[in-house]
């Protein structure tokens, strides 16, 4: 013991507590004891105590009213809990360790496919009661979370803390292989199977797969026909809650995401994103058969069906085919005459929303795409990258027939029927 006036030590302040308690100090000195025969017999007592709700560990802790020594008495027991065999809550199937039980078994409920927690609302079932309690704010609309710097409310704080990171500009999560950076782990790890090709989610029906469980989720609507998200306004029904979250958009004119190269403005992210790189130049995706390069992943895909042919979205009216989702819903308004896209200025009315944007740009007199090497600007981004093949020499469409190639497909088109006279 020292005496009041002199400076104890952490370790001596615990010391001194655990003296004052003589059943806690014979329970420290098992903790603390390197004895494979000690330590067995220390972790049968705190079995023993945990099933009859006591937390000898915890006690300790809070009895403690000196300055510091709560936090210096859990280091010492924290040496305790990392001894071998101590935290080893291994999973069977693969092996994976974790310090908690309650931990293991959510993990556990992965491989099993268990999901106990069923919403009343709806019937969806999760793996966790937090995940269920998160989901069933979407039935309640039950934001809690609210951004200080633009007052938006999120269902939860995971969701509050990845939106600041717009206004922030923090990006943690950096790819290893190219270097690109994320608000989100998830994110991250979706973006790595980029790299990896791996697809893990894979659809019974059809056989696709996936990177993402969710796209997957979305993607089987195709077949079930579901479409359980309905906008209130206009009773449009939608695959996933992201895409009626941007058709409302349409309605309120929100356009949150703002470019700050030039100041233009979109209702979601990722169009942010894909748009930056105009100014930038970037286009990391690129496709392995022919080597040219994209700025957005699913213009990839839908790019490397001209490589293999498919054209996996057709027209129940008449049978023809499309490369894109959205295309074959342009087209059906071919069928049932739906032109919902209406110019404020002249009234003219459009099948798709970007003809009218292209369209608005002649009262606007917009020209947002400009050639870095003359200077000419394009009121289209497609009209640019047909324009830069002048001065680059590129000439991709190649007609089969004579090997003759040009820059655009309708080009080749009108060459084509030269042939079948």
């Amino acid at each position: 013991m020292v005496s009041e006036n002199e400076e104890q030590t952490p370790q001596q302040k615990a010391d001194e507590h655990v003296e004052r308690h003589g059943v806690l100090l014979r329970r420290s000195r098992r903790k603390v004891s390197r004895s494979h025969e000690q330590q067995k017999s220390c972790e049968s007592q705190h079995r023993a105590e945990r099933q009859q709700g006591n937390q000898p560990e915890e006690k300790v802790g809070k009895s403690i009213n000196s300055q510091g020594t709560h936090k210096d008495l859990k280091g010492t027991t924290g040496q305790h809990r990392i001894l071998p065999g101590e935290r080893k809550k291994s999973c069977t199937e693969c092996g994976k360790n974790f310090r908690r039980r309650a931990d293991l078994i959510n993990h556990e409920r992965i491989h099993t496919g268990e999901r106990p927690y069923e919403c009343s609302q709806c019937g969806k079932t999760f793996t966790q009661s937090s995940a269920l309690t998160r989901h069933q704010r979407i039935h309640t609309g039950d934001r809690p979370y609210e951004c200080c710097e633009c007052g938006k409310n999120f269902s939860d704080r995971s969701t509050l803390i990845q939106h600041q990171r717009i206004h922030t500009g923090e990006r943690p999560y950096k790819c290893s292989e190219c270097g690109k950076s994320f608000t989100d782990s998830s994110a991250l790890i979706q973006h790595q199977r980029i790299h990896t090709g791996e697809r893990p989610y894979k659809c019974c029906e059809c056989g696709k797969n996936f990177t993402q469980r969710s796209t997957l989720i979305t993607h089987q609507r195709l077949h079930t026909g579901e479409r359980p998200y309905e906008c209130c306004e206009c009773q449009k029904n939608f695959s996933n809650c992201s895409a009626l979250i941007y058709h409302q958009r349409i309605h309120t004119g929100e356009r949150p995401y703002e470019c700050c190269e030039c100041g233009k403005t979109f209702t979601d992210s990722s169009t942010l994103v894909t748009h930056q790189r105009i100014h930038t130049g970037e286009r990391p995706y690129e496709c392995h058969e022919c080597g040219k390069s994209f700025t957005a992943s699913s213009t990839l895909v839908t790019h490397q069906r001209i490589h293999t042919g498919e054209r996996p979205y057709e027209c129940c009216e008449c049978g023809k085919s499309f490369t894109q989702r959205s295309t074959l819903i342009t087209h059906q308004r071919i069928h049932i005459g739906e032109r919902p896209y209406i110019c404020y200025e002249c009234g003219k009315s459009f099948t798709d929303t970007s003809t009218l944007i292209t369209h608005q740009r002649i009262h606007s007199g917009e020209r947002p795409y400009e050639c870095s090497e003359c200077g000419k600007s394009f009121t289209q981004s497609s009209a640019l990258i047909t324009h830069q093949r002048i001065h680059s020499g590129e000439r991709p469409y190649e007609c089969s027939e004579c090997g003759k190639s040009f820059t655009r497909s309708s080009a080749l088109l009108y060459h084509q029927r030269i042939h079948k006279r």
